[in-house]
Order: structure tokens, then C-alpha cells, then sequence
């Protein structure tokens, strides 16, 4: 498999978001605006890579009984750095995401490519694993966003450019739920073309 492919099927064909459907529930509650989505997308490639590269080096060492709790530690760990980083410097986004972050643990997105990837390729291949599938998630979650602040608040990142209020349920759970279902026929028919 190229470089260039390890980055790309995050994307398109191994999309997190709209083909794999995984990590549902930071997808439906931090996507209320396109800020919010951006915000928890970076947050996650930032584990996602991290605890790729970690997982890479040490899944030749780890026996086989262990390496699930083991890579749960990895991830933990960057989680927590994650955690002490967004409070000391954008104490707003930390406010903002809150209890999201501590989740991104348990995300599955990140346990799973450990599982399927990083414990079985290179540091190199591993890292860039975690970049392309943390592009797809970001890009997922900040194209859910972008479309519910239109819906919800005629905004697009804060800036308003429709007079009035929006549609409210395109900012609470049910407008998720059917912003993600119809992005996730239009991507499916898109990626199949």
C-alpha cells in the first residue's frame, strides 16, 4: 500500500464517520456548530497519531493476553496529555468539548486502528494511519457541524449570515441524527461513483 493511500482511505474509503460508523457519540453531541466538530476532530487525530506511533513500537513486546489493556494505557496516557494541554491553553474549547475529551479513551476509532493497524505495521505507516483517519473523522465531523449551525443558527464558524432564527432542532440530538443519516447516503453515493 502507497503512503499516499494510508492517508487518502481515511477519507474516502475507510471514512470513520460515514463508512465505518464509528464514534457516534462525539459525532452527534460535540457537532453543533462547525467550531465544535473542527475542535473534537483535531483533538482526536492528535490521540489517534500519538497513540499509532506508541502502540507500533511496543505491540512487538506486548503479549498477546495484555495488549488490550495495554494499548488502553497508551491511549489513556495521551488523553490525559491531551486534557492538561487544552486546559492550560484554549481553557474555552476544554469548556466547550468537556466531558468529550476524557471519552475520546473509549472512542473506538483509536482502539480499533490500534487493533487493526498500528499493532501490526511500522511507526512510519502507523502515523500516517492515524493521519488519514483523523482527517476523515475531522473533515466528518466538521462537515455534520457546518450543516447543522446553517440549519440551526444561519451560521457557518460563528459568523451569521441569515437574519433570524434558524431551525432549533438542527442544533439539538434529533437534528443530528438526521444530518448525519442523509451525509452518510450522500457520501456513500458520492465515494461509490
Amino acid at each position: 500500500m502507497s503512503k499516499l493511500s494510508l492517508i487518502t482511505k481515511g477519507l474516502l474509503k475507510e471514512n470513520p464517520t460515514f463508512v465505518l460508523v464509528l464514534g457516534m457519540c462525539p459525532t452527534l453531541a460535540t457537532t453543533t456548530s462547525a467550531m465544535n466538530g473542527l475542535e473534537m476532530g483535531l483533538a482526536t487525530m492528535f490521540v489517534l497519531i500519538l497513540s499509532n506511533i506508541v502502540i507500533s513500537l511496543i505491540a512487538p513486546v506486548v503479549p498477546d493476553k495484555v495488549h488490550i489493556p495495554v494499548y488502553i494505557v497508551v491511549i489513556a496516557t495521551f488523553v490525559t496529555v491531551l486534557q492538561l494541554l487544552m486546559q492550560a491553553y484554549t481553557p474555552a474549547v476544554y469548556k466547550t468539548l468537556g466531558l468529550f475529551i476524557p471519552l475520546i479513551v473509549v472512542n473506538c476509532i483509536i482502539l480499533g486502528r490500534a487493533e487493526a493497524f498500528a499493532n501490526k505495521n511500522g511507526v512510519w505507516d502507523s502515523a500516517l494511519d492515524g493521519i488519514g483517519i483523523g482527517l476523515g473523522f475531522t473533515l466528518s465531523l466538521t462537515v455534520i457541524g457546518i450543516v447543522r449551525e446553517v440549519l440551526g443558527s444561519g451560521a457557518i464558524f460563528g459568523w451569521k449570515f441569515i437574519s433570524g432564527d434558524g431551525m432549533l432542532a438542527f442544533v439539538m440530538a434529533p437534528g443530528a441524527f438526521i444530518v448525519l443519516g442523509y451525509l452518510m447516503v450522500l457520501f456513500n453515493k458520492i465515494a461509490k461513483k
